[in-house]
């Protein structure tokens, strides 16, 4: 379950993200802007809902999982391939988000 919170928190804020960005620098319409502010707000309510008992740790998992979505949005929606540097500091990213999320506490 945490992890399809995750990836789920990943597509609604890169897609908010995206509309803004969009918006900005792709010079879509303003009304781009509606759907990205319901997609960022989606994304905050997926990521509070990921059970932990520390947010700050919780969003620093978080972060390796959303740098290896923007890759995947970079290749799939932008028609981008990513390099072997995207590639190689999305997985050094996603290994330190899995000691964040399974390192022993004690």
């Amino acid at each position: 379950m945490i992890y399809g919170l995750y990836v789920l928190a990943a597509l609604a804020e890169i897609a908010g993200c995206f509309a803004f960005w969009a918006w900005l620098r792709l010079a879509k319409p303003i009304w781009w802007l509606a759907p990205g502010l319901v997609s960022l707000a989606l994304f905050a309510w997926l990521l509070a809902l990921v059970p932990s008992e520390a947010a700050g740790r919780t969003f620093a998992a978080y972060g390796g999982v959303y740098i290896v979505a923007s890759i995947l949005w970079l290749w799939l929606v932008e028609g981008r391939l990513p390099d072997r540097w995207d590639i190689s500091g999305a997985a050094i990213c996603l290994a330190g988000a899995g000691l964040i999320l399974f390192g022993p506490r004690g």
